[in-house]
Parts: structure tokens; sequence; C-alpha cells
């Protein structure tokens, strides 16, 4: 049998206010060429399909565009809900579409019941919440590792009696994973990891949360995002893993390279070098953080950057020799509010605001001035 392991999707994402629905959708159509050139049989999506818990319009019928054409494809799908997901939202109607060859597991009070796929049984363990299942499975303590292996428990129990194969589908944080800057903190009283152990005793495990494809095991494995979500992603290779589960179980995972939307890098230098020095010119349709070492702030830098990158969406100013290289700022105890406002633009900029600047400055003042007089 073969499965098509993806996962955090995130539809519906931005970067840095920048649309992705377009670069998702374009994954979707390499999902489902992959699908259709690699004769797979499952596609596993192990957890944050959506981006958040109330996902836009675009995002909704881009899922349901892609769940629809892997409908067509004759290929079964197996979702889980991941810690951005509404899990009942995501789960809704899920009885109902069963019969369609799309199966949503997103109730943790599901996870014993598999996805039979000819002898292979696909269980989905949804993000288990500790403090959601804890009362109801009676859990000794609120962790991680005590709601995952009281699932995988209710996985044992149920493929010992009926001895196939066994895939998990799993959204969670395992020990020694690398994360990223775009995932949300699921710790519980500082304690997220789960151990690879857990997982003891099925022939895969499709895992979803963490941002890079990792490999925990031989069998346990991310596949990450197929999208870049932070600039801390710059490095990565993107796409799913091709997994092949032969009659003795697992036996081989190739990793499918997904299409970049666009590159992402970070650079760094005075700005002047940035605009001119021919060393930059393969970045200028990048995706672009910007940290920027003049020792004065560069008046209306952004304006300036993008006119050579067009897609610079962040910038940072990290002074060369440190905090310590930017003028101190004048005190300010008894002075008129707007002299220390231009005294911060000359400090921190090293000239003084033009005419349009300073009559902006001073509105603001007033407004200030007028709101404190009002309350």
């Amino acid at each position: 049998m073969r499965v098509l392991h993806t996962s955090d999707w995130h539809l519906g994402r931005a970067f840095h206010r920048e649309s992705l629905i377009g670069a998702q959708a374009a994954f979707v159509d390499h999902l489902i060429e992959t699908v259709r050139s690699e004769r797979v049989d499952v596609v596993a999506v192990a957890g944050d399909v959506y981006d958040r818990a109330l996902p836009s319009v675009d995002a909704v019928a881009l899922c349901n565009d892609a769940l629809g054409r892997l409908k067509d494809e004759g290929v079964r799908t197996i979702l889980i809900s991941g810690n951005h997901d509404s899990a009942r939202r995501l789960g809704f109607g899920a009885d109902l579409i069963d019969a369609s060859g799309v199966h949503l597991r997103t109730d943790p009070a599901r996870v014993g019941e598999p996805v039979v796929v000819g002898d292979v049984a696909f269980y989905g363990i949804p993000y288990l919440e500790p403090e959601v299942v804890r009362t109801p499975w009676e859990l000794a303590e609120r962790s991680h590792t005590a709601a995952l292996q009281h699932a995988m428990g209710l996985i044992r129990a149920d493929l010992s009696r009926r001895g196939t194969r066994a895939v998990v589908l799993a959204h969670a944080f395992v020990t020694g994973g690398e994360s990223s800057d775009s995932e949300r903190d699921i710790s519980v009283g500082g304690v997220s990891h789960v151990p690879v152990s857990a997982f003891d005793g099925v022939d895969y495990v499709a895992l979803g949360h963490l941002h890079g494809r990792q490999r925990m095991s031989e069998s346990v494995r991310y596949s990450g995002s197929p999208i870049a979500y932070s600039f801390s992603e710059e490095r990565q290779l993107k796409g799913s893993w091709l997994v092949d589960i032969g009659a003795q179980g697992f036996a081989s995972a190739e990793f499918v390279p997904a299409p970049v939307p666009r590159p992402i890098a970070k650079i760094a230098g005075r700005l002047d070098a940035l605009l001119t020095s021919d060393a930059w010119a393969r970045h200028e349709d990048h995706w672009l953080h910007v940290t920027l070492t003049d020792p004065q702030r560069p008046k209306a830098a952004m304006e300036r950057l993008r006119q050579r990158f067009p897609h610079t969406l962040a910038l940072a100013f990290e002074p060369e020799g440190g905090p310590e290289a930017v003028p101190e700022t004048p005190r300010f105890e008894g002075r008129p509010e707007i002299d220390v406002a231009l005294d911060f633009v000359r400090a921190v900029r090293g000239e003084p605001a033009d005419a349009d600047e300073e009559r902006l400055l001073q509105t603001a003042v007033e407004a200030c001035r007028l709101k404190e007089a009002l309350v």
C-alpha cells in the first residue's frame, strides 16, 4: 500500500500579511498530481488543516476543492484535527461523508476506531488538549504524554483483535523534534513533548505539528508544512513523505518536494550596499527579512528597499557595534512633548524630521492632549 503523508496545510494563513491562498492552491494541484503519478492509495493529513478555528471563506473553499478532487481520484483521504483547527467544526458531518472516502477523525473518543483500507488499519489521534481529555480518560496527570499514551493504549487494544498492519496519524511534539517560529506553543505547565517510544507497536506514524520534515525514527516521521510560514524555515525543504507499507509493515519512505511559491531569505547589511551591490541581485524576487546595520536608522528604509526588493516583508535594525552605537535619546523631563518626539527622530535616524513629519508629530501630540482633556 502506498501512503502520501502530509500535514500542516494551514489553509488561509498569511505570511507577514502576504496572502498565501494562491500558493496553497498550487500545492493542492501538486498533491493531486502526485497522487495520480505515484499511484497513491491513501492520503494522510496529520492535522492543522486550517490556520485558525474559524477559517476564512477562501480557506474553506480550497479545502472543499482539495477533498473533492482527491475523492475523484479514487484515493482514500484521512484527516485529523490539529491544535490550530476547531475539532468540532472540522469534524462536522464526519459520519455522513465517510462513504465518499474522506475520513475526518477529530473526536478523541474515537481514536481506537480505525479506518480500514484493504488490510491496513489507519488510526487518527487528533491534537489532544490534556485538560480536555484528562477527566473522561481519568488520566493520572495533566500532560501530553499521559494523553497520548492513553490514546495509544486504546489503539493497541483494538489492533490486538485485528492482527493487521497499522498506521497512526498524530498531531504532537515528539521529544527531539526541531521547532520553528511559526508553530503555536502547546506546552502545558512547561511540558509539551512526548517520547517517540509512545508510538511503539505500529508500522508507521504520520506526525503533524512541527513545520520541518524530520525523521524521529525510521517509521516515525514529520512531513512538515508544504509551504514556509516563517523566515526560520528558510533552509527547509517542503513536501510530503511517500510511504510504502509492505506485507511485513513499513517498507520505505521517499520525500516528494513541493513547489516553492516564492523563495524566502534573510539578508543583512547597510542600506546603500543592499541597494547597489550586484551580490544581492539573486534576492530581488524573494520574500525577504532585511536587517539594516547602518549606524543610524535610514530614512524611508522600507520604501527604498522595495524599489529593488519589491517583496520585502519584514525589516529589523541592528546597527554595527551593537546598541551602544545608537546615540542616547535626550532626556524628556520638563520638556514639551513635540520637542521630545523631534529629538527622538534625530537621535535614532541621525537627521531631523522634515516639515511634513514635524506637522504629523504635532498633530499627534495635540490629539493626545485633547483625548486626555476629555477623560
